[in-house]
């Protein structure tokens, strides 16, 4: 199963818009066999919102981004959901990820 056939199976899907923002953040991730779904969404919202976090970066042109780093972090913490062996470890590496972006941005 490819990130993107994991993606169209969410109920209830995202509305269109960010859902095709959500695609084109992953880039090519969404086609790639061997890409976890957790990786490429945690990786992706980890990327997006470094992006965002430079100074005069955040506008209100940033909220379809800002939404899709949100729905990114879910989608990665949904994905965890389904390896419930591997949730803590992973909700820790996300937690560090993210706690990461803030500190370098302050």
């Amino acid at each position: 199963m490819t990130v993107r056939d994991w993606l169209d199976a969410r109920v209830p899907p995202p509305p269109p818009a960010l859902a095709a923002r959500i695609v084109h953040a992953l880039g090519e991730r969404p086609r790639n066999d061997s890409a976890s779904p957790y990786d490429a969404c945690l990786q992706t919202a980890t990327r997006l919102l470094g992006d965002l976090l430079v100074p005069d970066a955040l506008g209100r042109e940033s909220a379809p981004d800002l939404l899709a780093v949100d729905a990114l972090v879910t989608y990665a913490f949904e994905a965890a959901a389904d390896d419930i062996g591997e949730i803590e470890d992973r909700a820790s590496t996300a937690m560090l990820q993210l706690a990461a972006l803030a500190h370098r941005a302050a």
